[in-house]
């Protein structure tokens, strides 16, 4: 296997890859208009307030859109081709972007219930959430 890219953490970022490495997943809210905002930022983009605080979310969600990457988007993705990418659309509101994972890619479809999984990155300390289908009984 190649190489990862290691996302790059911030002092805005730092309490979101903190969770990671825990295995959770955390959003901000906003303490002013109580709206929940991913990706993480200063001020709340519905009423400005900088009043935003990080909460532990369910990590499930459902597949907004996806496309399925047949060439890599970066040479260190080389080996991970064809990959499915999707947006997922949390529980709690916000939409994020991640890849599909535990799944035949033609099994993948909008709407799929999902869940927040956690990949280590190489050999470094960083966790990468991804998403698996709920499994259902």
């Amino acid at each position: 296997m190649s190489a990862r890219l290691i996302p790059a953490s911030t002092k805005l970022t730092q309490p979101y890859w903190d969770a990671t490495r825990r295995g959770e997943l955390v959003i901000q809210f906003c303490q002013a208009c109580s709206q929940s905002t991913f990706p993480p930022r200063a001020h709340c983009p519905d009423c400005g307030s900088s009043k935003l605080q990080w909460r532990q979310v369910s990590g499930k969600g459902t597949i907004y859109s996806y496309t399925i990457a047949h060439r890599p988007p970066h040479p260190v993705f080389a080996d991970q081709c064809p990959m499915a990418i999707a947006v997922v659309e949390l529980e709690e509101g916000p939409r994020m972007m991640s890849n599909i994972v535990d799944v035949e890619l033609e099994n993948v479809t909008v709407g799929m219930a999902v869940q927040v999984a956690f990949e280590s990155i190489d050999d470094s300390d960083v966790m990468l959430p991804v998403f698996s289908p709920v499994k259902t009984n």
